[in-house]
């Protein structure tokens, strides 16, 4: 694909100035199939100049211009979604059916639900009737330097990109170098909306160059980051001598409370939901708090559904679990699972090693450990694998404070048929989102998490809102 060695900036695709590249891996077959050009600081500097350049026109712009290139984008992109499903497939292993239903089309949906929040944005506000001639303008920041994962890959750029071009924000977009392709047929399809030279740019890099200049670059306002804790940290350290805005989306280790009067299919909800996707989710509920008087029930289902699990590779047709991403993580997920074995864990399905049936690929058994103790490394990790931990609890107190107990605090779920109860817990759990028997949050409810989970707001009008600066206004002239 030659695009994987050149970059978008300005409105065209140039070169990349930098030699070095990544080699991409089929994780199926542990096969090479292409190679992407990593950036270097001039290929950086060359895109936020763009950037930088593009800005004062787009920022000028009218929200309906904005909104036009977005109905524009999301035209095109409806027509390219197979295209997509099948890049972001082949880039980091999704099932195609996982990529074609869930992957791709999330692009789709968060386009859809920015669009229907900018109808009713106001980007000029009053103070309050205590001062007619106050106002309070909601201006974009400037140009943004977007930092994006593997896991879902679309669903993540389209959370950034989306809501910074209508807020009227320029940026320069650095994708994950194991997932380069689903951002370059976005980049495709930006262009052939007609967005302004310059509004949107992408390069290609990894985080330890591309990345970190973007961070330390006197000319970015802002970085928003989906990835990892430790790299969240790092980044917040590099951004801290600009003053920029840091935007943090990062992991979790969320725990699903199962009480005794939960939903007959909650517990095997709760393991698909956890192994969705190989695994590779931040929001999994990858700790399941039982209740008890259930635990030995629910430890039962939990191993039946485990093993009900077909894998499979990314390329066939059907419901299946794919395998992880690089052989990175396939090692760091084996030894996780070792780790949890040697502790005291109670293995209860999969294990070590690939499934039956597989000699390569980075496969992994889907896993379930019971009788886990809070304070287990598998407990505490984000494993970022099809790895489950099963926990006990005695009741409401003691389910809280385990579930708060870790450092994370991203997603929390809860299964009661107990409305009460189900409140009491929504507002006790340290967590920025909190799902209750098996209902999914609504169009427009931002994402993101407290403490090492990060503080940004994805989605809705938190999600809008995170590319603008506040300006108060005296003496306005109506």
């Amino acid at each position: 694909m030659r695009k994987l060695r050149e970059f978008y900036i300005g409105g065209r695709w140039v070169p990349a100035l930098s030699t070095a590249g990544h080699t991409l891996i089929d994780s199926t077959t542990e096969q090479p199939f292409d190679t992407v050009a990593l950036g270097g600081r001039n290929d950086v500097d060359a895109a936020v100049m763009a950037a930088k350049l593009a800005f004062p026109a787009w920022a000028a712009s009218e929200p309906g211009e904005r909104m036009a290139l977005i109905r524009r984008i999301r035209e095109i992109y409806s027509e390219r979604v197979e295209d997509m499903a099948r890049a972001i497939s082949q880039e980091m292993a999704a099932p195609i059916e996982l990529a074609r239903t869930r992957q791709a089309p999330a692009a789709l949906r968060h386009m859809t639900n920015f669009l229907a929040v900018m109808e009713h944005f106001e980007f000029v506000r009053q103070l309050g009737p205590h001062a007619p001639d106050d106002r309070i303008l909601m201006e974009p920041i400037g140009v943004v330097g977007m930092i994006t994962p593997w896991n879902w890959p679309m669903s993540q750029v389209a959370l950034k990109v989306v809501p910074a071009l209508l807020a009227g924000c320029t940026m320069v977009l650095k994708p994950s170098e194991l997932a380069p392709l689903s951002s370059v047929l976005l980049a495709e399809i930006i262009h052939e909306a007609g967005a302004p030279a310059g509004v949107f740019n992408l390069i290609q890099g990894d985080g330890l160059t591309a990345g970190a200049r973007l961070v330390e670059h006197p000319d970015v306002a802002m970085i928003s980051f989906t990835g990892s804790t430790r790299a969240g940290a790092s980044i917040m350290k590099g951004a801290a001598d600009t003053f920029k805005r840091v935007a943090l989306e990062l992991g979790g280790k969320g725990a699903n409370l199962i009480f005794a009067d939960a939903e007959e299919d909650a517990v095997e909800r709760g393991v698909r939901q956890c192994f969705i996707n190989s695994g590779q989710n931040c929001n999994a509920p990858t700790r399941m708090l039982v209740e008890r008087s259930i635990y030995d029930e629910a430890v039962e289902k939990a191993r039946t559904a485990a093993q009900s699990i077909a894998v499979g590779p990314s390329s066939a047709e059907g419901a299946h679990m794919g395998p992880v991403i690089s052989e990175r993580q396939f090692d760091r997920v084996q030894s996780l699972i070792e780790t949890g074995i040697r502790e005291g864990a109670r293995l209860v399905a999969g294990g070590i090693g690939r499934p039956a049936g597989f000699n390569r690929g980075f496969f992994v058994q889907p896993t379930v450990f019971a009788d886990v103790s809070n304070d287990m490394m598998i407990a505490r990790e984000e494993i970022f694998g099809p790895v489950l931990s099963i926990l006990p609890f005695s009741d409401e107190e003691d389910a809280v404070a385990i579930a708060n107990d870790t450092p994370y605090g991203l997603t929390n779920y809860v299964q009661s048929s107990d409305g009460a109860r189900r409140n009491r817990l929504a507002r006790r759990l340290q967590s920025g989102m909190v799902e209750m028997n098996g209902q999914p949050r609504g169009a427009g409810s931002p994402f993101g998490g407290v403490r090492h989970s990060g503080g940004a707001r994805e989605g809705g009008v938190w999600g809008l809102e995170e590319y603008m600066v506040v300006k108060s206004v005296s003496g306005w002239a109506s």
